[in-house]
């Protein structure tokens, strides 16, 4: 019976220890990554406003060609919602919103993940003009692990897991353009 309780108690007392730290550890994480393209910004902002084309360039978006999608509202606008539902655990359920736009320049999107779990996130696109006809395109995730879910950053580098993903879009969407 002591071996029991004191396995319990270190049980326990590892429990208290975890979720102590939680309480000091970062609950944001961020993640961008960008491309320079030669075509002009105003012709690369114009395709990227349009949620739609992010099924073109996006990895998330090929990782199930079989997805169900569905859109509400004027595609390229505020309160445009682009919503997918899939069977692959790699894709879930979920949907994407503009936000904000600052018209040639920035696009914010709300993502709002139903299933395999439930969290919203928030993403953004911005285009600057490196010449008349070069633009540099930057891609990048924000998101908030509330304690004691937090304590997780310390297992999943989520730099390592979305960046290479927004690398390839970026890279993706630079080929579709240019041969535009």
């Amino acid at each position: 019976m002591k071996i029991v309780k004191r396995i319990l108690i270190g049980l326990l007392s590892i429990i208290a220890v975890a979720l102590i730290a939680a309480l000091f550890l970062n609950k944001d994480y961020a993640v961008e990554r960008e491309v320079e393209m030669n075509k002009p910004k105003q012709q690369v902002f114009d395709y990227i406003k349009l949620l739609k084309n992010q099924d073109n360039f996006s990895v998330w978006a090929k990782k199930d060609p079989l997805m169900k999608k569905t859109y509400t509202g004027t595609d390229g606008t505020v309160g445009f919602i682009s919503a997918w539902e899939s069977d692959s655990s790699d894709v879930g359920v979920g949907e994407q919103e503009i936000k904000k736009i600052a018209e040639g320049e920035r696009l914010d999107f709300e993502i709002r993940f139903k299933k395999p779990f439930e969290s919203t996130d928030y993403a953004y696109m911005i285009t600057e003009s490196t010449s008349d006809s070069k633009t540099k395109v930057k891609w990048g995730f924000k998101g908030r692990m509330p304690y004691p879910t937090n304590l997780m950053l310390v297992f999943m580098d989520m730099e390592k897991m979305l960046a290479p993903d927004l690398q390839n879009g970026l890279e993706n969407l630079k080929g579709i353009l240019e041969k535009m």
